[in-house]
This record gives C-alpha cells, structure tokens and sequence, in this order.
C-alpha cells in the first residue's frame, strides 16, 4: 500500500499542532475562555479558520482532543483487566479504574495537559455528555465494571452508584493536582505516578468498603 502523500501529511502535522495547542490552552484557561483564533495562533497556524476546517465546532475538536488519549488510556486498561479477570479482590478491580489514567499520563512526560483538561471537560454537563458516550461502552471498562460489581454484592445500587461517582472525581481531581504541581516546578509527593496510583487505590478501596447509613438506600 502507498504511504501518504506530502499533503496527507501535512494535514496531519497541522490538525495535531491545534489538538495539542487547544488541549494545553483549554487546560489552563477554560474550554470556553479560549477563542479557535486563539488555538490557531499557538498552533502555529496563519490561517485563523484553521480550527474550524479541521474540526467544525467545539465540541467536535474537545471530542478529538478526548479520544487521543482515550484510546491510548483503553489499550492500558485492556491489559491490566486481562491479567485481573478472575480475581474477587475489590482492589485488584479499583487498581484497574485507576493505574490506566496514571500509566497513561506518566507515559506522557512533563508537562502534561491531559488531566486538568479532562477536569475542564468532566465539569461540563454537556461536554461530559460529548465524550463520555464511547469510552462507557469499551469492552474492558464493562469487565471491570462486571468485576467490581461482583466484590460488593451488599452494596444498594443507588449507593454504588453515588460511590462511582465519587471515585471517579477523586481520580480526575488527584491527578490533576499533582499535574498542576509538576507543570509548575512544585514539590509534588509523591515522587512518581505509580505511588500516587497506590495512594488513590488506598483510598478507593476504601471508599468502596465504607459501612452503608441506615438512612441510605
């Protein structure tokens, strides 16, 4: 098969120079406090509709900033459930919700944008909504679902639920302060993502256990 032409590839270089522009930018300042001229600009981009023809509107290129690392972040995770399935342990399965994102964003080097992106993008019902809808029905993610179900069958759904929530947070929210801290130079303990994976697997696993209010059902 014929490699891509000298155009295919400039086209390619282009639309990953905004991807990334607009994900650094989106990260530090807001989805919505960040203009596509803006985008155009740090992407190096004279042509200031360069946004809008690569990607339409916002929420297409928010879209495509989020499946990037979505899919790298699912490859991970397809793993780390084919060496878990089996296991009754509830950590072993909330080692599974969590190592993903940090293998992924440790993969990244220094600095990062993926995580106080996603934070932007998750506080947003609609953005959350734009891309949430792939990721939810990823085989891996429904096995590991399946897994942690099974570890905690006492639990009333509508505290399973309201827990799943909170992990989730917990997750975006951690991995966000200690990407902050390392994009600007601060001590950030601990020292690397694999201890702050097993600091959030800690707390999760607990979460998890945590006795149920009788006025909670």
């Amino acid at each position: 098969m014929a490699g891509r032409s000298v155009r295919e590839e400039k086209v390619e270089a282009t639309k990953e120079a905004i991807l990334t522009a607009a994900e650094r930018l989106f990260a530090e300042y807001g989805v919505y406090n960040v203009s596509n001229r803006q985008i155009s600009n740090a992407a190096g981009q004279g042509n200031t509709t360069a946004v809008n023809y690569h990607f339409g509107n916002k929420t297409d290129l928010v879209r495509a900033i989020s499946r990037r690392h979505t899919e790298q972040i699912e490859l991970i995770r397809d793993r780390f459930v084919a060496e878990t399935r089996g296991s009754t342990a509830l950590r072993d399965w909330v080692a599974c919700m969590v190592r993903p994102v940090t293998e992924h964003l440790d993969s990244l080097g220094s600095p990062t944008w993926y995580a106080r992106f996603n934070a932007q993008v998750t506080a947003d019902p609609a953005l959350y909504e734009a891309i949430a809808t792939e990721p939810a029905t990823a085989p891996s993610l429904l096995t590991l679902l399946d897994g942690l179900n099974a570890c905690l069958p006492d639990l009333p759904p509508t505290v399973q639920a309201a827990r799943g929530i909170m992990a989730r947070h917990l997750i975006v929210q951690t991995c966000v302060e200690r990407e902050r801290a390392l994009a600007g130079g601060e001590s950030c303990p601990p020292s690397v993502w694999t201890d702050t994976a097993n600091l959030l697997i800690d707390a999760l696993t607990g979460l998890w256990n945590a006795p149920v209010s009788g006025s909670v059902s």
